[in-house]
């Protein structure tokens, strides 16, 4: 291989290892189980959820109503970051996984988001089916730790 094309290769390469490697998981969740993203001009309600260094979601299980498009408003009043995942149970856990080999991946879909110490993240969702829709903190230990939630769906 020429040196030239190897110089061309080299950069596209690292774009796209760094593209993995930023954690975009558009697509990656359940939506039919989970719902949907939300619109801003059709939230029903907004659910304020504190994120605390003691591993816990404070509050960390709610009531919601299928169709009902929700704003979870996720403070993090800790000193470590923390980050609010929707997903089911096997996507959360695998995902725990991934982030402990990637503790540095930057998430960009919309039913999850990423809170530094002191600050606070929103996520606007629409729970489209009845059940159960978990959620947790994956950054590395959390999960493992029981930082975790539930969002009850009634049906209509």
């Amino acid at each position: 291989m020429r040196k030239s094309t190897i110089l061309i290769a080299v950069p596209g390469l690292l774009a796209a290892m760094t593209a993995l490697a930023a954690g975009s998981h558009h697509g990656g969740h359940d939506e039919v189980a989970i719902g949907e993203p939300g619109v801003s001009s059709k939230v029903t309600r907004t659910i304020h959820i504190d994120m605390k260094d003691d591993m816990r979601f404070h509050s960390s299980k709610f009531n919601v109503k299928q169709g009902e498009t929700i704003r979870f408003v996720a403070r993090n009043s800790g000193q470590v970051k923390h980050e609010m995942v929707l997903g089911t149970p096997d996507e959360l856990k695998e995902h725990a996984e991934a982030m402990k080999k990637n503790p540095e991946m930057e998430h960009a879909d919309a039913n999850m988001i990423t809170v530094a110490p002191g600050k606070s993240g929103e996520i606007i969702w629409q729970f489209t089916s009845a059940g159960k829709v978990d959620f947790a903190c994956l950054q590395p230990g959390h999960f493992d730790a029981g930082m975790k939630g539930l969002v009850n769906v009634s049906k209509k």
